[in-house]
């Protein structure tokens, strides 16, 4: 059965903030007013200005599944998530002067590593602003890039990183709320549609946001009968209650931070959010439980290595079949940077 409106009002009561049920049916596209959506267009060039940097990930199929299945792995970027294409993107619409100052980004891990590395590409300085709680490889991935990483404390990271763009005087480049960062990441989705054009189905983690309008505005321009769903964890479904209230609804950052999966913490912009109102179809939440068995099926069936985050929109396909459209489906394996240790104790679980 799809989900009814009925999930709106009982998500908006929180009667389903913790539970792996929340469903929210978006079926009614909800006018952006003032904001501009990203374009095709932009995409499209977009692509064609990663090219040769992102690599053009496959769709692999799932002969293993029980539906039709195909995931879209993203950790076979050289910085081992989607990010790189937002950040070179957004860097290389930046005029060369201005650009040449260096830039700046604030970020849990992933979108550091993409600007690290974009910026080394780029031949100029970038300072990276990470939470004090951000995993260790990650830390150690971008300052292999040759930035200048910085911690900070918890919920303090955009405050440090602005310090930095007065004082450097250079460009910051924000994870998830800038036009060209969106651009970006929607050429996933181009490539989706050009590799399975007959696609009923995307399912794409969901946090800042960046990702899924990318993804959601390519996919409805080239193929509107399709369906995008974001996929997020219960115990950080900030983007599931503003969704069912039609407002930006804020959480903590100690509630958002209860999850493994900390590459989805973050919380949408008034630009990421009037995408999802107007472009995504649904949302479904899962549990952390969901998260980690995801992430072991991931490495025994599909061979593919997934961290928390990226194994969001898998854990929707194994366990709420029941409650997600059907037809062929593509889900977004978003980044694969953990720990060893942490891979380890996933697996044993």
């Amino acid at each position: 059965m799809p989900p009814t409106r009925d999930a709106f009002a009982r998500l908006a009561q929180g009667e389903l903030r913790d539970t792996a049920q929340s469903i929210v049916d978006l079926a009614a596209p909800v006018h952006t007013g003032w904001v501009n959506l990203v374009t095709l267009a932009d995409i499209t060039a977009a692509a064609e200005r990663i090219a040769g940097t992102a690599v053009r990930t496959p769709l692999v199929p799932c002969p293993w599944a029980d539906r039709p299945l195909w995931i879209k792995p993203e950790s076979l970027q050289p910085v081992g998530a989607f990010k790189i294409r937002g950040a070179y993107n957004a860097i290389a619409r930046i005029d060369a002067a201005t650009r040449a100052r260096g830039v700046v980004a604030y970020s849990s891990g992933n979108h550091a590593q993409a600007v690290a590395y974009a910026a080394k590409v780029f031949g100029i300085p970038a300072w990276i602003v990470v939470p004090e709680d951000t995993p260790t490889v990650k830390v150690e991935a971008t300052r292999a890039h040759g930035a200048e990483v910085v911690l900070s404390a918890v919920g303090q990271r955009e405050a440090v990183a602005y310090e930095i763009v007065e004082r450097e005087n250079a460009t910051l480049v924000p994870p998830f709320d800038d036009p060209g960062v969106i651009a970006g990441q929607g050429t996933i989705g181009l490539e989706i549609v050009a590799d399975l054009p007959d696609v009923d189905l995307v399912l794409a983690p969901v946090s800042g946001g960046g990702l899924i309008s990318g993804i959601a505005a390519a996919v409805k321009a080239l193929r509107p009968e399709a369906q995008v769903w974001a996929v997020e964890p219960e115990l950080a479904a900030d983007t599931a209650e503003s969704l069912a209230r039609g407002e930006r609804v804020s959480w903590s950052v100690a509630d958002r931070n209860r999850t493994i999966a900390d590459g989805l913490r973050s919380q949408p912009s008034e630009l990421t959010f009037a995408h999802q109102q107007a472009l995504v179809d649904g949302i479904v939440t899962v549990s952390e439980d969901e998260i980690r068995d995801a992430v072991a099926v991931l490495a025994h069936r599909a061979r593919l290595i997934a961290e928390p985050s990226g194994a969001v929109a898998t854990a929707a396909y194994l366990h709420h079949a029941d409650r997600l459209p059907p037809g062929k489906t593509v889900t977004i394996l978003s980044g694969g940077n953990l720990d060893p240790t942490t891979l380890a104790d996933l697996l044993k679980a």
